[in-house]
C-alpha cells in the first residue's frame, strides 16, 4: 500500500474499490471503511458480484469479469474529456500523458459499456464523483491481479490515481490489500524469483556482489528463477527434481489442482514444512513440523508495510520448531556435509542465530528499506518501511513530492480479453474468491468447529435465472466441469452473481474451485488467471 490504513479511513473523501470483497476478505479494514462511508465519504464499488459493500456504495459498477482496463479507461476518458484531471500534478509529477490521452480517447462510455456491461451513464457519474471528491483512495485485491492482464490492471489503477492527483497525499494512493498476514513481509524478504530482500534486483551486479560478500558465496544467479506455476510445470516435465514447500498448500490453492498433483508426484524428493498435515504435506517424502504464530518470536509485515513484533505465547507443541530454526539447522548440516566453513569476511554465513532479532540485524544490514528497523525499536512501536536509519520514524505515505523513478509514468494500455471465455460447451463463467467465515485453503479455519458449523461445505453460488434454466433448486447436487477437471458440489441460489456468472471458493479441498481454474499466466507478473474460467454445470 502506498498509504496507511489510518489516513485512508480518516482522510479520504471518496473510495474506489475494484476487485476486492473488502468486508469479507479484509474485515477489519472493511469495518473502518463502513464507518467512513457513514461519516459521509463516497464509495464507488467496481465488482461483478453484488457484494456486501454494494449495500452502502454510492454507486456499484458491475463490470463483466476481466474487463477492468476497459472500465478504468472509460473513467479516464470522461475525466480528460470533461477537463476534470489534476493539471498541476500531471504537469509536474508525471510523463506519458499524451500517449495515455490518445489511448483512452477511444474508450468512450458507450464503447466501455459494450465491453464491460456497465451503463455509460454510470461510468460518467463515477468519473465525476471521483474528480469532485478529493482525496480519493483506490483499493484493490486479487480481483485485479489474478488475470492474464493483472500487471496491466495494476498500472491502469495507477494511471487513474495519477490523473486525479491522488498520489503522495493523505487519503489517496493505490492500495493493494494483501490476502494473508505476512504476504508483504515474505515479498520484502526476497521470497520472489527476481529480487533479494527489499526488492534489490538480482540482475544488479552490485546487489549480487553485496550479498555474495555477506554470505560467503560466489556466483549468485543473475537470471530470475521460476514462479510457483512455472515450478509446477517444470516438475511435471521432469526438469525440476525436488521442492521444499513452506507454509503453502498448492494442492488446494494453485490452479489446475490435478496438474499440481501430477507435478508433485513426479518429483524425486518433496519436503513440506507446515503446522498441519495439509493436502500437500500428505504427498511429501519428509514433513517438517513448524511452529504456529503463537509458538514463536518474530515479525509480520502487514498490508500497510508496517513491521509488527510477534511475541511467543506458548511453547511449541510436540517436535514443532519455528521456521527459522528449522532452516538454520538444515543449513548448518548441509554446510557440514560439504565441508564449507564461513570465512571471516562473510559476516552472515554461519547460520548460528540465537534469536530472530539477530536475523533482523542481518536484514537491516543488507536491506536499505529496513535499515533502521530493529527489535529494540519495534518492541516499542511498529514501523513502516522505508525506514532507512535508526533515527528514521518510518514512512506513512509513499511518493510524497517525488516517485521512486522520478516522474510517474502513465501507461497507455489497451484492454485484452481473458484467456478463456464461455462457449457452447462451457457456457458459464466461473470466478473465485473467499467468504468471511473461512480463510484461504481452510488449513486452520476448517479445524475450528464454530466456523465450520457456519459454513460447513463448498457451494457453487449462481443466479436464480441460471438455476431455473438448469431446473435446479437451492441445495441441489451438481457437477461443475471445466476443461481441467470437475467437482461435485451443492448449489446456492441467489442474486449475488449476475446471470451467466457462478462463484466458488477454494476453502474446501474436496471441492476446491482450483480443480477447475486456468493456470495460464500473466506474461509479466507470471500470476495465473484464477479469477476467470469457463465451466458447465450438470445436475445430478
Amino acid at each position: 500500500m502506498t498509504n496507511s490504513i489510518a489516513d485512508i479511513v480518516e482522510q479520504a473523501k471518496a473510495y474506489f474499490i475494484i476487485g476486492s470483497n473488502t468486508t469479507e476478505q479484509h474485515p477489519v479494514i472493511g469495518i473502518q471503511l463502513r464507518q467512513a462511508v457513514r461519516r459521509g465519504a463516497k464509495l464507488i464499488l467496481a465488482d461483478p458480484r453484488e457484494l456486501d459493500l454494494a449495500s452502502i456504495a454510492t454507486l456499484h459498477l458491475q463490470q463483466k469479469p476481466g474487463t477492468d482496463i476497459a472500465l478504468l479507461n472509460g473513467l479516464m476518458h470522461i475525466i480528460i474529456a470533461e477537463d476534470l484531471w489534476d493539471k498541476e500534478f500531471v504537469a509536474n509529477r508525471t510523463e506519458g500523458f499524451e500517449e495515455l490521452k490518445t489511448t483512452v480517447a477511444r474508450y468512450t462510455p458507450e464503447y466501455a459499456e459494450e465491453i464491460t456491461g456497465v451503463p455509460a451513464q454510470d461510468i460518467r457519474t463515477a468519473a465525476r464523483l471521483l474528480a469532485a471528491h478529493k482525496p480519493a483512495s483506490l483499493l484493490y485485491a486479487m480481483g485485479i491481479t489474478q488475470h492474464i492482464s493483472g500487471h496491466q490492471n495494476v498500472l491502469s489503477c495507477a494511471n487513474l490515481q495519477m490523473l486525479l492527483g491522488n498520489m503522495g497525499i493523505p487519503g489517496g494512493g493505490v492500495n493493494p490489500l494483501r490476502g494473508q498476514n505476512n504476504v508483504q513481509g515474505a515479498c520484502d524478504m526476497g521470497a520472489l524469483p527476481n529480487v533479494f530482500t527489499g526488492y534489490q534486483r538480482i540482475t544488479d551486479a552490485a546487489a549480487r556482489e553485496k550479498f555474495e560478500k555477506a554470505w560467503g558465496v560466489v556466483d549468485l544467479p543473475a537470471q530470475p528463477g521460476l514462479t510457483v506455476v512455472e515450478m509446477m510445470n517444470a516438475a511435471h516435465q521432469g526438469q525440476l527434481k525436488a521442492m521444499y514447500i513452506m507454509g503453502e498448500n498448492p494442492m488446494v490453492s494453485d490452479p489446475d489442482v490435478n496438474h499440481v498433483k501430477e507435478s508433485l508426484e513426479n518429483l524425486d524428493f518433496l519436503v513440506v514444512q507446515d503446522i498441519f498435515l495439509t493436502e500437500t504435506a500428505q504427498l511429501a517424502d519428509v514433513v517438517l513440523p513448524a511452529a504456529s504464530f503463537a509458538e514463536k518470536e518474530g515479525t509480520f509485515t502487514n498490508t500497510e508495510r508496517r513491521v509488527q513484533r510477534l511475541w511467543q505465547a506458548i511453547s511449541p507443541v510436540g517436535s514443532a520448531k519455528p521456521d527459522w530454526q528449522i532452516i538454520a539447522e538444515l543449513a548448518r548440516r548441509m554446510q557440514s556435509e560439504i565441508g564449507q566453513e564461513a570465512t571471516r569476511e562473510a559476516k552472515f554465513a554461519s547460520w548460528d542465530y540465537a534469536h530472530p532479532s539477530e536475523i533482523m540485524t542481518e536484514i537491516a544490514a543488507l536491506t536499505p528499506s529496513y535499515g533502521g528497523i530493529s527489535y529494540e525499536r519495534i518492541d516499542k512501536v511498529a514501523l513502516q518501511w522505508p525506514c532507512p536509519t535508526a533515527d528514521h520514524p518510518g514512512t506513512a505515505i509513499l511518493h510524497v513530492g517525488k516517485f521512486s523513478r522520478g516522474l510517474g509514468l502513465f501507461s497507455a494500455l489497451e484492454w485484452i480479453p481473458p484467456a478463456e471465455m464461455p462457449d457452447e460447451e462451457y457456457p458459464l463463467l466461473l470466478t473465485t474468491g473467499r467468504v468471511l467465515q473461512h480463510y484461504h485453503t481452510g488449513t486452520m479455519t476448517n479445524r475450528v468447529e464454530g466456523l465450520h458449523s457456519l459454513v460447513p461445505e463448498e457451494r457453487v453460488r449462481m443466479n436464480i435465472m441460471d438455476a431455473t434454466r438448469l431446473k435446479l433448486s437451492d441445495g441441489s447436487w451438481v457437477i461443475v466441469k471445466s476443461r481441467r477437471g470437475k467437482v461435485k458440489v451443492r448449489v446456492a441460489i441467489g442474486e449475488e452473481s449476475p446471470p451467466g456468472i457462478v462463484f466458488m471458493t477454494f476453502h474446501f479441498p474436496e471441492a476446491t474451485a482450483n480443480i477447475l481454474t486456468n493456470p495460464v499466466l500473466d506474461p509479466v507478473a507470471k500470476i495465473p488467471e484464477l479469477k476467470i474460467c469457463a465451466v458447465r454445470i450438470e445436475p445430478l
